[in-house]
């Protein structure tokens, strides 16, 4: 085994590392969700707004994440962001408020918010164009376990220990992260390739990313798709589970977690078949069409003894969307990797921030706050719908580009 190529691999666990804490922070409050009311004695609004706060810094920082990996290079960017994370963890076990608590939270989404876009930067360093959906399907997997932790196996682990300790404990490893970070990632294999974008001509090139329309379809099935999906799984899928079904948390927990063993499974399979198939367009269509239909399923009813299965099949057919970030990637200038892959990841963060506190407003108008049967879920279903149908119209839109580089053909096209 090559220098290079050991190097390849440690720069990637370094990378998913990171994107593990993303995804654990993200979806841990549907899993302490009753230890957080419980503590601060909060309605559904406030609690959806606490566990949002994360998604509207991740949602700010989405461009300026995609600014900063092409311009100050992803290992600078990452080895910041572990150490920001790190300290908000930790002032977040440690709250005796809901402000607190809410700025803890703050300090974790905006360190974490720059590892999506960093690793999508290094994939797109280390890896060869047509193994880019490959890697970060890999990198997906590793993300989505970070996620898994925080669903049924943190349920268990704050059924013993407290939420405090566990997440003063996340705030540690974030810190010594990033470190590691700092001392062994190398932003690409050769020298030529790491020298970032010129800062001098950075906002250029996000110009040219925003104004191309062939970005956009992207955000919005990242919105329709991504967004949603976190917001579920990340909060009120098991409130949802709990006052609907009749359900313990931590066998909705069990739901969650399946959601999430789908995406991870799936994600791995989309991203080879599309990168064998060279096809990008029609593997998003299908996966958003599907997605819809299981908000139906959903909003119909589904009996006690199906919904396992409706959670898997929804956890599989959702990561579709991934590709969209390798189709945003393709339509732009190659040196703007990070930028145009923030531009399409932003639509997630938006949908999210939006969903979680809306939901939670839906939920106390409906049924007093306390969410008492399946029919006083309805109308957050239909929210949920909704939203799912946007991505659909977004990946309408998509430009395939057979996973190759197809910027020059769509600038010569607009002009």
């Amino acid at each position: 085994m090559t220098a290079p190529f050991r190097l390849r691999w440690v720069v990637f666990a370094l990378g998913v590392s990171a994107f593990w804490l993303s995804f654990f922070h993200r979806i841990a409050p549907a899993a302490i969700a009753e230890d957080l009311t419980a503590t601060f004695d909060v309605s559904g609004a406030a609690l959806g707004a606490l566990a949002a706060t994360y998604f509207y810094v991740y949602a700010v920082m989405q461009v300026p994440s995609g600014v900063l990996a092409d311009t100050l290079g992803p290992r600078k960017v990452l080895a910041a962001g572990g150490l920001v994370a790190g300290l908000g963890s930790i002032l977040f076990a440690s709250a005796e408020s809901l402000g607190a608590a809410a700025a803890g939270r703050t300090l974790v989404g905006f360190g974490v918010s720059v590892a999506f876009i960093c690793v999508m930067k290094l994939n797109a360093n280390w890896f060869d164009e047509r193994r880019f959906a490959t890697a970060t399907g890999w990198a997906n997997v590793f993300g989505i376990l970070g996620a898994f932790a925080a669903t049924a196996p943190l349920a268990w682990l704050v059924s013993i220990v407290s939420w405090r300790t566990v997440f003063m404990w996340v705030g540690v490893v974030s810190l010594a992260l990033a470190a590691l970070t700092l001392w062994k990632m190398q932003d690409a294999p050769r020298a030529a390739h790491a020298q970032p974008a010129r800062k001098e001509h950075w906002y250029r090139g996000l110009a040219a990313v925003v104004r191309n329309r062939a970005t956009w379809p992207g955000f919005w099935v990242n919105f329709g798709l991504s967004g949603v999906s976190m917001s579920f799984i990340g909060l009120w899928a098991v409130p949802y589970l709990v006052h609907a079904y009749g359900m313990s948390p931590l066998v909705a927990s069990h739901h969650t977690s399946l959601m999430l063993a789908g995406y991870a499974c799936a994600t791995v399979l989309v991203g080879w078949l599309s990168d064998h198939l060279q096809r990008r367009r029609p593997i998003i269509l299908a996966s958003a069409a599907l997605y819809l239909a299981c908000w139906f399923a959903w909003i119909a009813g589904v009996p006690h003894g199906w919904t396992y299965l409706l959670a898997l099949v929804m956890g599989t057919v959702v990561s579709g969307f991934s590709l969209s970030w390798a189709c945003a990637k393709e339509v732009n200038a190659p040196a703007y990797a990070g930028m145009a892959t923030s531009v399409a990841n932003l639509g997630a963060f938006v949908a999210a921030g939006i969903l979680q506190p809306l939901v939670g407003w839906v939920l106390d108008l409906t049924a007093g706050g306390a969410g008492r049967g399946s029919g006083d879920f309805t109308a957050a279903l239909c929210v949920f719908a909704l939203f799912s149908a946007m991505g659909l119209a977004g990946a309408l839109f998509i430009r395939e580009t057979r996973c190759r580089n197809i910027w020059a053909a769509v600038t010569t096209v607009e002009k």
